[in-house]
């Protein structure tokens, strides 16, 4: 055991791998905490941008969490605008009471603007529509750098195609070397993340962390892809 007693995990959609934890693994997580007298730390904050194709997303592990073990974290920003920070935190027991003193020592309260603003918004029939177009627009740019990087960059391996979240994780071939791939897309005029920040030991592969959400729509994507061939082109060969 290695004595820790704060677990940080995001069950649904794991950035960046946009995998989602298997069944068996979530009661895994709980008893594991459970009986380590720790605390598990859900970061939610993906719920709201499950794809159109997705089905029903598997609820919150503090759905099935008993024993307050589950601080469970979730935000409104991603799937509104950068600039609406707003975020809720959930949790049982001891440590709620823990988290709210902090949080009034630290913040004291969320500005009331915000605060209504934000009602305003979930409370209003516009928020499911805007949900529904955002869970379809997703959709269609995943599939379209998918459709581009089969065409246009075949070497890069899709393990696995997401159905929620804004980006992508292809594997790099063997050998190939992030640092200078990513300097040479940037000089092509297109920047993705390295993989290997995203590993705490070294990574038994090279990978590129993709999104889709801050480009104007499908041609920018198709044109980012074709860019990212040429740096491919470049240090690959």
């Amino acid at each position: 055991a290695s004595g820790a007693r704060v677990f940080v995990c995001q069950p649904l959609f794991q950035n960046p791998t946009g995998a989602v934890l298997a069944r068996d693994r979530r009661a895994a997580v709980l008893r594991t905490a459970r009986a380590a007298g720790a605390f598990v730390v859900e970061d939610d904050f993906v719920r709201h941008l499950v794809h159109e194709d997705a089905g029903p997303p598997p609820p919150p592990l503090a759905a099935d969490d008993t024993d307050g073990v589950v601080v469970h974290v979730a935000s409104l920003t991603k799937a509104t605008s950068p600039s609406f920070r707003v975020s809720a935190l959930a949790a049982r027991g001891p440590v709620l009471e823990r988290l709210r003193a902090i949080q009034v020592v630290d913040a004291f309260f969320v500005p009331r603007p915000l605060q209504e603003a934000a009602l305003e918004l979930v409370g209003s029939p516009a928020w499911p529509r805007h949900l529904r177009a955002l869970s379809a627009e997703l959709r269609v740019r995943r599939d379209t750098m998918v459709s581009a990087l089969r065409l246009h960059l075949p070497e890069l391996a899709l393990d696995h195609v997401p159905s929620g979240g804004y980006h992508l994780w292809p594997r790099l071939p063997d050998g190939a070397d992030e640092t200078a791939l990513t300097a040479a897309a940037l000089r092509a005029g297109v920047a993705f993340t390295p993989g290997r920040p995203y590993f705490c030991a070294e990574p038994p592969a090279g990978h590129a962390r993709l999104s889709f959400a801050a480009v104007g729509g499908s041609a920018e994507i198709a044109e980012g892809v074709r860019r990212l061939r040429s740096a491919c082109s470049e240090v690959l060969g």
